[in-house]
């Protein structure tokens, strides 16, 4: 009894120490890029402060409809509840892979009744060949991890899990961004159609005013002729503008999950272009790592690739399988669970497949290849998100520049106006001078509020290529219960 229990005991003791190795590499998190700054960003920019770890960049923009708009994204964005339910698919798979840390139970229950033939049971009476046979059986199977393959695979999945939460988190950066730039263009068209809409009724104006001058003998045909051309070109400009409004706005109703026309009439209402920031510090690529999620995904697939191989390293080795029954079996339902009915058994397996070495290092290759690509993929990522903040901190930074000088042509042009009319009701100058410079405002009101319309285009490129504009980690905006922007996913860690 004692040498059972002590030899059961070093068994154990054994199998203890043999758990804690796991073939095939460890994983180790790739180096960041070294850079102390962005070619690009402007020594100005660098020495401001750099802003507080907040993921809604939006709120601070002041502009309480964009943000409810994405507010309401997050909570019915079809895409974002896509990418939930891949979360919530991963996890599910994490947990039940690691139930393969234990064993595996299993339960029958059989009853049986038939008769046996005369050559079965030669002599003996027809009426004695008949019989019952009830069955129960409790079984288990456990495979002995010595070599780490059920660890390595779970260690696999638990990876994929985690890339499937960064997934979710750059899925909701993406539609917040798109919904951002896509209400910022529609407010640009909006501004866009008030500056036609206003120049088209001072191009009335001096239309009235040239045809009374023609009445009174004082203008020309000519004259009247050439500024209805001008002011049927200022209003031909109008319905494009109306229709790519429209266009957004339905954009931005799909964005929110609703049908295309549902916002229709509330964004119709115009309202003024947003006050964006003078600068904002992007930090150093170094924070990248720690900030995109894109590049989070990407190392966690590259865990997940380098697990695998260690559960193909495992295959080169024996995989062992203890398996145990009890149960009980008799001839009728109450000898069942008597003395005599008791099943009992204790297997020891040795899977031999390890043995054809030629598909295992074929597999092990394979994982190997797997690896180096994710690697690949990972230093893409990190490179595509380096080109793609200092493609928007240029942008922006030119952005401002051309906004500038926008607005002083703006200003100058509106001065330009205001002297020609005066010159051309005191006589000094003909109609024509007063539709050139008519034609100079309209072109440069109309250039200043694209201008605007592209700077913020590009704030919200610069914020989505720092997944918020934040220096600090971010976490997914999204819970399994909900999609919300206050909880992140949790991944399962018992």
């Amino acid at each position: 009894m004692f040498d059972r229990v002590f030899r059961s005991f070093g068994a154990l003791t054994l199998m203890s120490l043999l758990a804690a190795c796991a073939v095939g590499p460890d994983f180790t998190a790739p180096k960041a890029p070294q850079a102390d700054a962005y070619v690009r960003q402007s020594a100005a920019d660098q020495n401001e402060p750099p802003p507080a770890p907040d993921l809604a960049f939006w709120r601070d923009l002041g502009d309480p409809q964009l943000t409810q708009l994405v507010d309401a994204a997050l909570a019915a964005n079809h895409d974002i509840r896509i990418a939930l339910s891949r979360f919530d698919e991963a996890n599910a798979l994490l947990g039940a892979s690691k139930f393969d840390r234990y064993p595996t139970l299993s339960a029958t229950a059989d009853a049986q009744t038939g008769r046996s033939s005369a050559s079965q049971l030669p002599g003996v009476p027809r009426s004695q060949r008949d019989g019952e046979l009830f069955d129960t059986r409790l079984s288990a199977i456990w495979e002995l991890d010595f070599f780490g393959r059920v660890r390595r695979s779970i260690e696999s999945q638990r990876a994929e899990t985690e890339a499937s939460a960064s997934d979710l988190a750059a899925v909701q950066v993406g539609i917040v961004a798109e919904l951002a730039d896509a209400y910022f263009q529609m407010r640009g068209v909006q501004a866009q159609l008030t500056v036609a809409r206003n120049n088209a009724s001072n191009q009335r104006d001096t239309l009235r005013l040239i045809d009374a001058l023609l009445q009174n003998g004082r203008g020309t045909a000519f004259d009247s002729d050439r500024t209805q051309a001008q002011l049927a070109l200022t209003e031909a400009r109008i319905p494009p503008l109306e229709a790519q409004a429209a266009v957004l706005a339905h954009r931005i109703a799909v964005l929110t999950g609703q049908t295309p026309e549902s916002l229709a009439v509330q964004l119709a209402q115009p309202a003024p272009q947003i006050a964006l920031p003078a600068s904002v510090n992007a930090g150093v690529p170094g924070d990248l790592l720690r900030r995109r999620p894109d590049i989070a995904a990407a190392e966690q697939r590259l865990h997940g690739a380098t697990a695998r191989i260690g559960v193909a390293t495992a295959d080169l080795f024996p995989r062992f399988t203890l398996g145990g029954l009890i149960g009980s079996q008799a001839l009728s339902v109450g000898a069942l669970f008597g003395r005599d009915s008791e099943l009992r058994a204790l297997t020891l397996g040795i899977d031999g497949s390890f043995l054809d070495v030629g598909r295992v290092r074929a597999r092990i290759a394979g994982a190997n290849a797997q690896a180096a690509g994710a690697m690949a993929s990972y230093e893409q990522t990190v490179l595509r998100a380096m080109e793609e903040t200092e493609n928007a901190l240029v942008r922006l930074a030119r952005s401002h520049e051309e906004r500038e000088a926008l607005t002083r042509a703006a200003q100058a042009s509106e001065r330009a106006v205001n002297v020609a009319r005066l010159q051309f009701d005191g006589g000094a100058i003909g109609v024509l001078d007063v539709l050139s410079a008519e034609r100079t405002r309209l072109e440069a009101e109309d250039q200043l509020v694209q201008s605007r319309s592209r700077e913020a285009t590009s704030l919200i490129a610069l914020y989505k290529s720092l997944a918020g504009g934040w220096p600090q980690q971010l976490p997914a905006m999204a819970s399994a219960d909900a999609v919300t922007a206050a909880n992140a996913p949790k991944v399962s860690t018992d």
